[in-house]
């Protein structure tokens, strides 16, 4: 995805020159990045960059009259220009960086003072990698820019990859790469005459020790909040599209979407074939709304280029979003050929009503090594202490387990969701604790703003308060059919997986799957994609890799394509840590070539 890069050093000037230029370049994946480069060398400063077209940050750098001030930004901050920015840092110096919004990172450079000041936002979700050396600093929003220049670099972290098997995602801010560390979310790192002093700027603790409101209170001000904050989100110079589902996330946006001079475009995410509920109740609430609404389909080519969009996914990402990710990519760039700007109700539901997907995935632990199996057991243990459930998601759940589809979708459009506004999540906080985990909150703000939106059901049927027979079996119906679309599409237990194909044939006459969920990739791993996953499991550098159980990782490939288990998960994991180690580890990173061309169906 877009981002800075980085060197602070004493070394020659052109060295470093050269090595900032060769970072910038592992970044470019796409056509329609900007990128630049800006350096201070009587400091010691050497940074660059990488942005979308027509972003934010694409206007970098940010200068102001003197030239003595300059910023180079990553993500987007919510202010009506980068001299407000300036202005700011002049007026509140160190202050500076608490008073931003948005989720961003960046590098400030004061010549006046002869300093620089690496920062990210409070949550860590625009990360800065940073590995520092014996004679310099480095730093990079992707992984694979400081592992195109040190090569020393190249190696898995035992301890990360176990983290990485065990939840999916690396946590604690450690990664999957050796000696290379993130910055924690809220930091701020002063370079100066060759020290650095790290700190955070931000603490959680802040916003922990908000008193509790009152429900009233509380939806009075969500509501107040939310209405004043949601039009910066829609503040762009660009065409700006809203990425619909069934759910209340976006109702609760589209309800309070106050009148626009340019109106947004609207659309959904869905499979090749068959419509899901998110498809025809995302159709309804745009047509409510006077909207016009697209769905943006998964194409034959998407198969039949699997191993590209894969190998894509991995590359850009770092590895945070694998093989059962790659459609992301595809879909972000659909969405960009009809507005490059995408507005999503993402992290809503983590944020207001206690979401979770933090949580261990369950790996068959005959996958791994004995040698290997000792790291993976300590890993859970890494993670036991208890934090307030806004700060789980906010601070761990969304810039951990989440960074994957983040920055997949990022490489593509620029991603707006208004639930990580500072003033949203530190609101959140002060939510009583009856209602924590209650839909009462979005309900009431959908109600009041759009009356009509609310008589559209949505995907589970989560507003119905009908205490009759007819509608606690309507409920129990749309709960039983989620939860359907989960067993047939990730979860299926080993001793069901032998009836896949009389159960295929029971829908293929009478709809049961598919309400919900338009991924199906442990069905796509058995057909479609079986091809694939035989030849990249038979691979030497797979089969030798010193996590696995080889004896076990023979038998994966045959025991899910046959039907006789379910082994999504293992192969995704085992698949997407062959890819790192191919495209970043193996040689020096080099960008993988996009797709010729996706096209955006009608």
């Amino acid at each position: 995805m877009p981002g800075i890069v980085g060197i602070i050093s004493q070394r020659r000037p052109g060295e470093c020159e050269g090595l900032v230029k060769s970072m910038v370049d592992s970044m470019k994946h796409e056509q329609f990045y900007t990128s630049g480069t800006y350096v201070v060398p009587e400091i010691g400063v050497y940074s660059g960059w990488v942005a979308l077209d027509g972003s934010f940050a694409a206007d970098q750098v940010f200068l102001n009259e003197q030239n003595d001030l300059a910023l180079i930004l990553s993500g987007e901050c919510f202010v009506d220009s980068s001299s407000q920015l300036l202005n700011l840092y002049v007026n509140e110096g160190d202050e500076f960086f608490g008073k931003l919004n948005g989720l961003c990172s960046g590098l400030l450079i004061d010549k006046r003072k002869k300093k620089a000041f690496l920062f990210n936002d409070r949550y860590g979700t625009e990360r800065i990698y940073w590995h520092k050396g014996s004679d310099a600093f480095y730093f990079a929003s992707e992984a694979k820019a400081l592992l195109r220049i040190l090569p020393e670099l190249r190696e898995f972290d035992l301890s990360g990859v176990a983290q990485f098997c065990v939840f999916g995602c690396t946590f604690n801010w450690r990664t999957l790469f050796r000696d290379i560390q993130l910055l924690p979310g809220g930091s701020l790192y002063t370079f100066e005459e060759g020290t650095c002093d790290s700190r955070r700027y931000f603490d959680v603790r802040t916003w922990e020790s908000l008193p509790v409101l009152s429900i009233e209170s509380f939806e009075s001000q969500f509501e107040e909040t939310f209405k004043r904050i949601l039009p910066r989100y829609f503040d762009s110079n660009s065409k700006v599209g809203i990425s619909l589902t069934g759910g209340l996330d976006t109702r609760m946006i589209m309800a309070c979407l106050s009148e626009h001079p340019e109106s947004p475009l609207s659309y959904t995410f869905t499979g090749r074939t068959r419509e899901t509920m998110d498809d025809r109740i995302a159709a309804k609430v745009a047509g409510a709304c006077g909207l016009p609404h697209r769905l943006l389909r998964l194409e034959r080519d998407f198969f039949s280029d699997f191993a590209d969009h894969a190998d894509r996914s991995v590359y850009i990402t770092d590895g945070y979003f694998g093989i059962t990710g790659a459609h992301e990519v595809y879909f972000n760039n659909l969405a960009r050929q009809l507005a490059p700007v995408r507005i999503t109700g993402l992290f809503g539901s983590e944020i207001l009503r206690g979401a979770s997907t933090f949580k261990p995935i369950g790996l068959s632990p005959s996958l791994f090594h004995p040698d290997f199996e000792q790291a993976v057991c300590a890993a859970p243990r890494q993670l036991t202490d208890q934090v307030h459930p806004v700060t789980a998601a906010a601070f761990r759940n969304v810039p951990w387990n989440l960074f994957g589809s983040l920055a997949a979708s990022r490489s593509q459009v620029v991603l707006r969701t208004p639930y990580l506004d500072n003033e949203i999540v530190a609101l959140a906080f002060q939510a009583p604790e009856s209602i924590r985990t209650s839909a009462q909150t979005a309900l009431r703000v959908v109600g009041k703003n759009r009356r009509a939106l609310l008589n559209i059901p949505t995907d589970r049927r989560i507003e119905s308060k009908d205490g009759r027979l007819a509608g606690k079996l309507q409920r129990l119906f749309f709960e039983g059919s989620f939860k359907l679309d989960y067993l047939y599409n990730e979860g299926m237990p080993h001793w069901l997986s032998p009836f896949d194909r009389f159960l295929d044939e029971i829908d293929s006459r009478v709809r049961i799957f598919g309400h919900h969920k338009y991924l199906h990739y442990r069905s796509w791993f058995r057909r479609e994609l079986a091809s694939y996953i035989r030849e990249a499991l038979s691979d030497r550098v797979v089969q030798e890799a010193r996590f696995w159980n080889p004896v076990f990782l023979a038998q994966m490939a045959n025991a899910h394509i046959e039907g006789r288990r379910n082994y999504m998960l293992e192969i995704n994991t085992v698949l997407t840590l062959a890819a790192i180690e191919r495209l970043l580890l193996r040689e020096s990173p080099r960008a993988v070539d996009p797709p010729l061309s996706i096209t955006a169906s009608r």
